[in-house]
């Protein structure tokens, strides 16, 4: 299973978003990919994001490479995922601290 894919849900571990859900929209690079919540459902905006700072979650949703926001609605809904994207996790800096070492030592 490849953790950063077109569809899979992540949950942003550093920023303003921090524990918000939202879903890999585009791949742009090996170290960036586009998001989005989108912001009406989550209250991710759509943005690009470093994969060191997003957790993938074991979920993923079916839509086309650079989906708009209201296609990642739609499959959200047809998924029935609307209420676990509402969901806010709470990230700890213990959990940040063991995410960077791992990062650190994939690399």
């Amino acid at each position: 299973m490849p953790a950063i894919e077109i569809g899979r849900i992540c949950v942003k571990l550093r920023g303003r978003e921090a524990g918000k859900k939202c879903v890999i929209v585009d791949i742009i690079d090996e170290n960036f990919v586009l998001v989005t919540g989108p912001k009406s459902l989550s209250g991710v905006k759509r943005r690009k994001v470093n994969v060191n700072h997003i957790e993938p979650t074991d979920k993923k949703i079916n839509i086309k490479n650079s989906a708009t926001d209201d296609e990642v609605l739609q499959a959200l809904r047809d998924s029935g995922l609307e209420d676990y994207m509402k969901e806010r996790v709470k990230i700890t800096p213990k959990e940040l601290i063991y995410v960077k070492s791992q990062a650190t030592i994939a690399k």
